[in-house]
């Protein structure tokens, strides 16, 4: 199993950025798919969720309104569109899958992902 992001870049405040998650070995429309981020010296945390199915897309509350997750099941990749970037986007972003359906209470806990990818690199700064 490997899961494998890119997309990520230096760009200024303001800008937008799409980044990509690739996975082998199995197909994403039957898990939980999800973004996470890590800022040096800060915890990583939830970005976003898409539930197995499409049932349910998660959001933390500072990307609502700015990310977009999305999947194409054709491509096996999920995406997240990341508009009106701000310095505090700022970290590494992890794609994770999760074998299970998460609900909105579990869905930021990165201890119910089973596989991870490397991370990207995000920067924004003028």
């Amino acid at each position: 199993v490997q899961v494998v992001e890119s997309g990520g870049g230096l760009v200024q405040p303001g800008d937008s950025l799409r980044l990509s998650c690739e996975a082998s070995a199995f197909d994403f429309q039957y898990y939980s798919i999800a973004w996470f981020r890590q800022a040096p010296g800060k915890e990583r945390e939830g970005v976003s969720c898409l539930t197995s199915a499409h049932v349910t897309t998660f959001y933390a509350d500072s990307v609502e309104g700015r990310f977009t997750m999305s999947r194409d099941n054709a491509k096996n990749t999920v995406y997240l569109q990341m508009n009106s970037l701000e310095p505090t986007d700022t970290a590494v972003y992890y794609c994770a899958v999760s074998r299970v359906r998460l609900s909105s209470a579990w869905w930021s806990s990165a201890d119910y992902y089973d596989y991870w990818g490397q991370g990207t690199q995000v920067t924004v700064s003028s």
